[in-house]
């Protein structure tokens, strides 16, 4: 049976990491965001248009996950924090369980986003070998 006990600095380690995964989240996105709109504002072919479309959807679907992952990051700090005793979360059991459910959260976003992030490039590599700039 695994130990409801959870340490302060692996705890902060784990947050420091989430944090900065979830800026770098969120600024790919509005990147990605901008990216599309220049895609947009160049070509005009409706099966183009209709793709941009969908990724649209994406990045903002994905922006309203991260920002949740973001708030709940935020909660879960607050909540162990207020709950620390000497450099060690007092065993509570569903404290932890919050703060794995957590973890395994980013995990699967992890894996979704990037299939995401990987999808964008290849269309983009597609799109421009088909689509060229002209100058």
């Amino acid at each position: 049976m695994e130990k409801s006990v959870l340490y302060n600095s692996n705890w902060e380690f784990e947050y420091q990491q989430w944090k900065k995964e979830i800026t770098i989240w969120k600024e790919d996105l509005k990147t990605f965001t901008m990216r599309l709109s220049e895609f947009i504002t160049r070509w005009g072919s409706k099966r183009v248009l209709d793709q941009m479309g969908d990724y649209q959807k994406f990045f903002i679907f994905h922006s309203g996950v991260i920002e949740e992952l973001s708030e709940a990051l935020e909660r879960q700090k607050e909540l162990i924090m207020a709950q620390s005793d000497s450099g060690k979360i007092k065993q509570d059991v569903d404290l932890v369980k919050v703060h794995k459910d957590f973890r395994s959260r980013m995990e699967i976003q992890r894996e979704i986003y990037a299939e995401l992030k990987k999808n964008v490039f290849r269309f983009r590599k597609v799109f421009m070998a088909f689509y060229p700039l002209s100058s």
